[in-house]
């Protein structure tokens, strides 16, 4: 693991949605920031990937680091508070069991009924979004545009189909929402007369504004969500979870998939193709996140939220130890392998 003298190396972060599981996200994030010659240029994030961005860059703004990682530790509680609330909870016998699942709720199997019947113009007509008073009471929005890391939140245009990326001064109570509007539970957000939904239809997170507009050439992805899965989903809910997964995983890996190729044929230069190919890419992830149930997306515990974010630093502390010396020197996400499964 490098020495906290090393010189400073500039990255990036990109940062997947997944509901409560980016609790993990804040694990990682959590860990990076101890780390002095990390110097984080832009995050990219997406939904939940997009709440840890913005949380983190305001607090990193507000109060420095240990800004950032407080700042970080009350937004996710004030996610808990907020779950109790919720009529949706884990059944008596998930709790019995220490299972992390929603699947043998009855509460939540009424929920997943109604959503196909019934438009969140019907059951929420006035919008309600507890999230909102979360990040108002918590992020400063005017200041954002000077904030130290520059930001990307990725949302989708219902009317196009096509993503928007918001800058740091773009950035907006609103626009968190639309990143994370799943549209079977939640108003699609108007923003400059246009309507938005969650962004991870079209990329969560985006890379390309990475690229393009920082300056950094190590990229660090922490994924919630699983790419490959080996077993074949046989159930009517295994079915629906997998498609969202293809679903919410397709913009991702056509971007990896361009810089695996551009990296083998990009030209030197200043060239658009040269930034692609000079990207350098790492992954944090776990198999403990992925193997979790996809219905525990919705579980808001302190338990849950907190055995989540220690998995999150323990990954990043396994992926510094392995992989910490690499950074800006080499990849260390195979993407060869990318061109093989794409």
């Amino acid at each position: 693991m490098p020495s906290p003298s090393r010189k400073t190396v500039p990255v990036d972060l990109a940062l997947q949605g997944g509901g409560s599981h980016g609790a993990f996200t804040w694990g990682v994030l959590d860990r990076l920031l101890e780390e002095p010659w990390l110097k984080i240029e832009g995050i990219s994030g997406t939904s939940a990937g997009a709440m840890n961005a913005v949380v983190m860059a305001s607090g990193l703004q507000q109060g420095g680091v240990e800004g950032a990682r407080q700042a970080l530790a009350d937004f996710w509680q004030a996610v808990s508070e907020a779950g109790r609330m919720s009529p949706v909870t884990r059944s008596p016998m998930a709790m019995m069991s220490g299972r992390w699942t929603l699947g043998d709720s009855p509460m939540y199997m009424v929920a997943e009924m109604t959503q196909r019947m019934f438009s969140p113009y019907d059951l929420n007509p006035f919008g309600f979004n507890p999230l909102h008073r979360m990040l108002t009471e918590r992020v400063d929005f005017a200041k954002l545009a000077s904030a130290p890391v520059q930001l990307f939140i990725t949302a989708t245009n219902v009317r196009t189909g096509t993503g928007r990326v918001f800058r740091n001064a773009e950035i907006t109570p609103d626009v968190m929402l639309a990143s994370a509007c799943l549209p079977t539970m939640f108003q699609a957000v108007e923003i400059d007369g246009e309507h938005y939904w969650d962004g991870g239809y079209v990329g969560n997170p985006t890379i390309t504004p990475l690229v393009r507009e920082t300056d950094a050439n190590d990229t660090i992805l922490v994924q919630i969500n699983p790419i490959v899965r080996p077993e074949l989903p046989k159930t009517a809910r295994a079915i629906m979870e997998r498609l969202n997964e293809v679903a919410f995983n397709s913009p991702l890996v056509k971007e990896l998939r361009m810089i695996a190729l551009l990296t083998k044929v990009a030209d030197c230069g200043d060239t658009e193709g040269a930034r692609w190919a000079r990207m350098r890419m790492h992954r944090i992830a776990s198999d403990r996140v992925t193997e979790v149930d996809s219905s525990s997306k919705l579980i808001t515990e302190w338990q849950f939220l907190t055995g989540l974010r220690d998995e999150g630093r323990r990954s990043a502390a396994l992926f510094l130890e392995a992989h910490g010396a690499d950074l800006g020197r080499r990849s260390t996400l195979d993407l060869d392998a990318m061109l093989e499964t794409c």
